[in-house]
């Protein structure tokens, strides 16, 4: 991919709260990274028989049965004719190896790239990328309890985001500010993304307007140039499962992918209402309506970078509601991540997924059960990595910096195991000798800031000292932090310029347009 720095980053004077940080992290050890390269394997949970079998019922799918490209996108089903599909109506079936061959011209791997350059990131390969939780109309904290989503909302946890030295992009719509009109609040958060964090951002989906506002604000930002021949934005596009792509998100495939920039397809199955009941089965048809909505980029544009993605979740088949955070989406993720690298496609899978209602254990069992599966089926961008509440119905202010925090602890645990002659500590054998102590030795001494992940989180001192300081659980620590976060960050530095031309588009954009609420 052809590299062009963007004309918009600005060198400037470092924030104080950066400053703050950056005191922090010398005291932990090496700065986090833009991103986590991955040094532990993937869990192969199939075997090649077992994968070769839910391909070929995704292909029968495909085959015999097709996909419904509803809403009059005909654009999008003559691509399919000229392809070589069978079109018949709304409906489309694909021959045996037709989306293989399209998606040849899919990029395996690309960079996102972020207007810090240093905070850019790689999608696909070992790479390992944080992004906060997607689409809650709720927000939630311990002082004002659930509520619509605010405007106010939104940059606080783009804010608190950016602060975060573990979560490596900004993500997208955090939260929806239901006080903005439905079809200008996309300017406004898109705004946010840029003014109030520096990291890489996703752009609207909701109409194929609004994608093309997210790709002309990116416009203004990088440079024209630079945006046509780089990843600076990317949107993330929901199936209708079962076996249906909707104009608008086929639209906004469309309109992203005619800029070169990033598509996330993913459908969203409730075994049991979406999708069989039975995992095998979802995941079948999981692959087929990915393949179907990665393809079709390629189909506008070969060559734009494009994500195999997959939200595989449970239902109480008792009451009929969603569950989050129980074990057979988790191996699902751990199937759909072997899928996709058969597929040779980047994958975006899991996330911090609950059905709690509050920051509770049940919300950490849950959200470790789902992640934990993320990073161990190979997920190269984990949405929903922070926040997830509710079964994604509110977006949680306590919540948000719990995950943050088990997701540095994520960063160590994906890093691996160095094995050398300083961490076989030899010397420290020596030195100490048998029946002493390796508290005060020299190579202690030398290791003992660096050597295990902190939580600022989590309470160890002793049951006395706990007492005595307040008995605070987690939920009143996370509280505290949040609003401290707040209070010292500071956003980055943005040319003036860029800044004023981005507001003017903005501003006439809104006035272009009488307010919609719905």
């Amino acid at each position: 991919m052809t590299t062009v720095m963007p004309h918009a980053e600005h060198a400037g004077p470092q924030p104080r709260a950066g400053r703050r940080r950056d005191r922090r992290a010398e005291r932990r050890g090496p700065a986090a990274p833009a991103y986590i390269t991955r040094r532990i394997p993937t869990y192969e949970l199939l075997s090649d028989e077992a994968l070769a079998r839910i391909e070929d019922t995704a292909d029968r799918i495909l085959e015999e049965i097709g996909i419904d490209f509803r809403g009059g996108d005909d654009r999008s089903i003559e691509l399919w004719r000229r392809a070589g599909a069978e079109v018949d109506g709304e409906r489309v079936r694909f021959p045996r190896g037709l989306l293989a061959e399209v998606l040849k011209t899919a990029p395996a791997e690309f960079v996102h790239h972020a207007r810090n350059p240093a905070r850019s990131v790689r999608i696909g390969g070992d790479a390992v990328v944080f992004a906060p939780a997607y689409g809650s109309p709720f927000v939630m904290d311990l002082d004002q309890g659930r509520r619509y989503g605010t405007m106010q909302d939104f940059r606080n946890f783009v804010r608190l985001a950016y602060a975060s030295p573990w979560l490596h992009h900004s993500g997208g719509t955090v939260c929806e500010p239901t006080d903005v009109p439905v079809n200008k609040r996309h300017l406004d958060m898109v705004l946010a993304h840029i003014r109030h964090s520096d990291k890489a951002y996703l752009g609207s989906v909701t109409a194929e307007s609004r994608v093309e506002d997210s790709v002309e604000m990116t416009r203004i930002l990088f440079g024209a140039g630079f945006v046509d021949a780089n990843c600076a934005v990317m949107g993330n596009f929901n199936v209708n499962s079962p076996l249906v792509w909707d104009a608008t998100m086929t639209r906004g495939i469309r309109a992203y992918a005619r800029a070169n920039q990033g598509t996330i397809v993913v459908p969203f199955i409730l075994g049991g209402a979406m999708g069989p009941v039975t995992s095998a089965g979802a995941i079948a048809q999981a692959h087929a309506e990915t393949l179907v909505g990665c393809a079709l980029s390629q189909l506008e544009r070969p060559g734009a970078p494009t994500i195999y993605g997959n939200f595989l979740s449970s239902m109480s088949l008792r009451s009929g509601s969603p569950t989050f955070g129980t074990p057979e989406p988790a191996l699902g993720s751990l199937a759909v991540g072997q899928l996709a690298r058969r597929a040779g496609l980047p994958l975006r899978c899991s996330g911090a997924f609950t059905t709690s209602k509050l920051p509770d254990a049940q919300s950490m069992m849950e959200s470790v059960t789902s992640m934990h599966a993320a990073v161990q089926c190979g997920a190269n961008y984990i949405l929903h990595a922070a926040g997830f509440l509710d079964g994604l119905l509110s977006m949680s202010y306590e919540k948000f910096v719990l995950d943050a925090d088990y997701c540095g602890a994520l960063h160590t645990y994906l890093g691996g195991l160095a094995v050398d002659d300083e961490t076989l500590a030899l010397d420290a054998f020596r030195e100490v000798g048998p029946g002493n102590h390796f508290f005060g030795c020299a190579h202690t001494m030398a290791n003992y800031e660096t050597a295990f992940w902190d939580s600022e989180l989590s309470d160890n001192n002793t049951f006395e000292q706990w007492s005595e300081s307040g008995s605070e659980d987690s939920m009143i620590r996370a509280n505290r932090r949040w609003k401290k976060t707040l209070a010292e960050t500071e956003d980055p530095p943005l040319d003036p310029a860029v800044d004023e031309a981005l507001r003017d588009f903005v501003a006439r954009r809104k006035a272009s347009m009488p307010d919609a609420w719905y």
